[in-house]
């Protein structure tokens, strides 16, 4: 309702992940060159972690949107809590592999021989996924010398502490590469709510003055999604009290609305969640298991044909 009043085209303070709306700060290239090197070089896994709010998902949409690009198949998998039968579908359908068996053992065959095609046929497939110990399994879908599956593992920094246990050694022995994202600065939160107005059509013209601009970098401790939050109340109420340009009186008004301190506290910890659903293990066991006798069938063939 306001962008009018303010000479927009847009909302330029949606909170969706929309990838054109990505602000590349040195952190934020850096990882995104991290993601996008571990998919070339066909490095099995890469981790993503960052603090709630930081833009992990932005950035994964806009690698996504890279690979689309290039023709590459990809699957998004976010949804933690589901089943096995149910997170096998959605990898197939994502990955759009014809499926009409509900065998398991048949689906696993169906993505290992088309993981295959690909190979051969010079293409990569990127899985986004997020937790659990024994998603490394998946990595044993590979020839002699290349992985055939790509892996994004995104999560929480709280991720980072779950790979340190003894248990989760293996995995995090196959992670080759890391990257994470990072809080803004002062400074890149002014670039950043400049960058998002001027993508939704602002002719340049002051909307924030300077000091609502600290103020909103000292509530939202530079967390990307709380900074598009104030914001976005802070144009509401300016357009409500006709007022051209946000002062930090608004800012401070917005802040009091959504109980935000004065402290850099923005982002309330973590709290601990319940065990996922979502028997994320057994499936990746069972890929692990099928590649492992695909192998041992292609090393057996061989040394009959030796003889």
């Amino acid at each position: 309702m306001y962008k009018e009043f303010f000479g927009l085209r847009a909302n330029p303070f949606n909170v969706n992940p929309d990838p054109r709306y990505l602000f590349l700060t040195r952190h934020t290239e850096e990882a995104l060159a991290c993601l996008t090197y571990g998919i070339q070089s066909r490095k099995g896994f890469v981790l993503l972690t960052g603090e709630v709010g930081t833009g992990k998902t932005t950035l994964i949409n806009k690698l996504l949107e890279w690979l689309r690009a290039q023709q590459v198949p990809t699957a998004f998998i976010f949804n933690s809590r589901m089943n096995v039968p149910q997170f096998l579908d959605y990898m197939m359908a994502d990955f759009g592999i014809p499926c009409d068996t509900r065998s398991k053992s048949q689906i696993l065959l169906l993505l290992y021989n088309w993981l295959l095609e690909r190979y051969r046929a010079g293409e990569t497939a990127a899985l986004a996924d997020e937790v659990l110990e024994e998603i490394r399994m998946m990595t044993n879908l590979e020839t002699f010398t290349e992985k055939l599956l790509q892996i994004v593992l995104v999560g929480q920094t709280e991720l980072e502490q779950k790979l340190k246990r003894p248990n989760l050694r293996q995995l995090r022995q196959r992670l080759t590469l890391r990257a994470k994202t990072h809080p803004l600065t002062l400074e890149e939160t002014k670039s950043y709510i400049q960058q998002r107005l001027r993508i939704a059509g602002s002719n340049g013209q002051a909307i924030f003055d300077a000091e609502s601009l600290t103020s909103i970098h000292r509530y939202s401790s530079g967390i990307p999604r709380v900074v598009n939050l104030i914001c976005e109340h802070c144009l509401v109420s300016a357009f409500v009290d006709q007022q051209k340009k946000v002062a930090s009186s608004i800012v401070d008004a917005v802040a009091r609305d959504f109980d935000l301190g004065d402290n850099h506290s923005a982002i309330a910890p973590p709290q601990p969640q319940a065990p996922d659903k979502f028997d994320l293990m057994d499936a990746l066991k069972t890929i692990s298991n099928l590649a492992e006798r695909l192998k041992e069938s292609e090393s057996d063939v061989t040394k009959e044909g030796k003889l």
